[in-house]
């Protein structure tokens, strides 16, 4: 009897705490929801060595929805000219308030001795500018998760990042 009695308080509980997260929800489950926007904002090197660098990615992420917006990670892959710059998967979080901004750090850690020879050649003309891309996936929600995808280009002037 007791026993009994415990699992339907337990239910009774479970259900409750269900129905107080579904107002949260809602933008999720009907079509209110927008996409955010991500823009790879900056690169940053923190190393550059021969075999190995290490860069910091920054994205702005602006969400145009009336809710915060939390982020769970991203998967990525960026591309400088034909050279894959970086790839990989973040697993940081982070929550963009509602109908704002923030910015999402991405530390990479690269080999790009394979391609210095063509990086070489694109950085002897520091005022040319190089094209990235940038493709990938945000990954956001708590309980109904959404896969955001991205995909950005443009185009960087490699000489504002050559110290003088």
């Amino acid at each position: 009897m007791l026993a009994m009695l415990q699992k339907r308080l337990l239910k009774t509980w479970l259900l409750l705490g269900l129905l107080l997260c579904l107002p949260g929800c809602s933008g999720w489950l009907s079509g209110r929801f927008e996409n955010p926007n991500v823009e790879l904002t900056d690169v940053d090197v923190i190393k550059a060595r021969l075999l190995d660098q290490e860069f910091l990615l920054r994205f702005r992420i602006d969400n145009p929805n009336d809710r915060s917006l939390p982020i769970r990670g991203l998967n990525y892959v960026v591309r400088l000219g034909e050279v894959k710059l970086a790839s990989g998967e973040t697993d940081s979080w982070a929550y963009i308030p509602a109908n704002g901004h923030a910015f999402y750090e991405v530390p990479v850690h690269t080999s790009l001795w394979k391609d210095l020879k063509h990086l070489v050649r694109q950085l002897e003309k520091p005022k040319q500018p190089i094209r990235y891309t940038l493709d990938g996936e945000l990954k956001t929600g708590l309980m109904f998760r959404r896969q955001v995808p991205i995909s950005r280009s443009g185009e960087i002037t490699p000489g504002k990042f050559i110290p003088k």
